[in-house]
């Protein structure tokens, strides 16, 4: 099998993909720390306002599925290594890439019957699904499910706030030219 040049127009399009991925990484890693300034004094193990989801799911409106598990991966790495441990990026990713995973089926099966704020809604109820569970494996405890029907209630919370947002960001971001040509993967 040869592999065959590309284009100077599919370079061009390569390109600007990779470059709207970096954006969105940075602008997750930034909301990610942004977050972690913000104040939340629930007394439950996990539950934060979800701010990346913003960008993974404006990156699923924009681009294809495996550039947003591109996202997910690189906002995991970089936040891990900025905020510590082990534990809390293998949580982070279990929770990341559930929510990917929710609400990219989600889009693709439900691709006109659901909205944005339902894909954010479903995408926070899967990442603290998926951290409960990477919970319960390390600790190799199934208490610790117990805490699962509040972080079903603050990920419709955070899912609701994170969907008006991408809502109100998806039509600001498609009347820049970047952003024109990626319109038909809607």
């Amino acid at each position: 099998m040869s592999l065959m040049p590309l284009s100077t127009e599919e370079s061009t399009r390569m390109l600007k993909r990779t470059v709207m991925i970096a954006i969105f990484a940075a602008v997750a890693v930034v909301l990610s720390i942004v977050e972690s300034i913000i104040p939340v004094n629930l007394q439950i193990p996990g539950a934060k306002l979800g701010l990346a989801n913003i960008m993974i799911l404006t990156c699923l409106y924009f681009l294809r599925g495996r550039d947003a598990l591109m996202l997910v991966i690189l906002k995991t790495i970089i936040t891990a290594f900025i905020f510590g441990t082990f534990s809390s990026m293998l949580f982070s990713l279990f929770g990341s890439l559930f929510s990917f995973i929710v609400m990219f089926l989600v889009m693709k099966l439900g691709r006109n019957q659901v909205s944005l704020i339902g894909v954010s809604i479903v995408g926070g109820v899967g990442h603290n699904f998926g951290q409960i569970t990477a919970a319960s494996i390390v600790f190799q405890s199934s208490n610790i499910y117990y805490y699962m029907p509040l972080l079903l209630i603050t990920g419709l919370v955070t899912g609701i706030l994170v969907g008006i947002a991408v809502k109100y960001l998806v039509p600001s971001l498609t009347k820049l030219s970047l952003f024109e040509e990626f319109q038909t993967n809607r």
